[in-house]
């Protein structure tokens, strides 16, 4: 049975099982190599391989085997993509979304395509299509968020980041909000963005964790990589100056600053700086309290 396999062998490809996307390509040539689903499984294969034109090949073989298999019309257009063939691209996006127009990813490819066109204004319009066809998916608003920016559009791009926020369980639109806030002076909204997105990596990171983490939980289990950075050195300020009903945060502050020495870019000395701050204002307060 090679029903549905194509869609499996999608799955391999974005999780890089070259191995397991190999074995079924073999398999699916012994079974019926004249199906094109079988062309289309041994083209993602050839694709995971970085074998660009071999790929094309395939799911040309695909189409002439079925004129009307969107998902090869589709991924042949992220291959044309790769080689910087916009124009042949876009021709395969356009027919994918000829033939379904359901199918977000045409929709999206199209965007992509226009994006690399520097035309935001179209990118814009098939971005929106992609967001109609699959309103819950982070990605499609976040795309139209960035043509918003492109196009000088921030607040209709803070909505639509907001938007993507309300489905986002990867961190995809965590920090360009909490970065459009911090810039407007929105501090506790991007605090709290950033806490978003520190807890979505912590949790993607972190096997079978037992209940909802606290905030310690997070910082200290997240592992820091360059955004995850960023994060925690906006949070060590963030608490380093809150002050709620008089009580300090600088417990919570000198954790985020701590975390960065770990980290070997240039944050690492900001958060050295956060700590010895945090350090002569504790001594300080000692000193007044004798």
């Amino acid at each position: 049975r090679l029903d549905e396999m194509d869609v499996y062998s999608n799955i391999l490809y974005v999780q890089d099982q070259s191995m397991a996307l190999s074995q079924l390509a073999h398999t699916a040539m012994r079974v019926d190599k004249y199906r094109p689903e079988t062309c289309c499984i041994v083209g993602n294969y050839y694709s995971l391989k970085s074998l660009r034109t071999k790929a094309i090949q395939y799911f040309q073989r695909a189409l002439k085997l079925n004129p009307n298999y969107t998902g090869a019309w589709t991924l042949m257009g992220h291959e044309y993509v790769e080689l910087k063939n916009t124009p042949a691209a876009m021709e395969a996006y356009r027919q994918a979304a000829d033939i379904s127009p359901k199918d977000y990813r045409a929709w999206y490819g199209l965007g992509q395509a226009y994006e690399i066109l520097s035309m935001p204004l179209y990118a814009l319009y098939y971005y929106k299509k992609a967001c109609a066809v699959r309103s819950y998916d982070a990605r499609m608003w976040s795309a139209v968020a960035g043509c918003y920016l492109v196009l000088g559009k921030r607040r209709e791009a803070v909505l639509s980041y907001e938007r993507a926020l309300q489905d986002d369980t990867e961190g995809i639109a965590t920090t360009q909000l909490a970065k459009l806030y911090q810039e407007d002076g929105m501090q506790d909204e991007a605090a709290q963005c950033f806490i978003q997105h520190l807890q979505l990596r912590y949790l993607a990171t972190t096997v079978h964790p037992s209940g909802t983490p606290t905030l310690n939980d997070i910082v200290q289990g997240v592992v820091v990589q360059a955004t995850e950075a960023s994060a925690l050195l906006f949070l060590a300020h963030y608490y380093q100056n809150l002050q709620k009903q008089g009580t300090s945060f600088l417990d919570t502050a000198a954790l985020c600053a701590s975390r960065l020495l770990e980290y070997p870019g240039p944050e690492k000395e900001e958060g050295k700086a956060v700590l010895r701050e945090i350090r002569s204002r504790s001594s300080q307060t000692v000193e007044m309290n004798m």
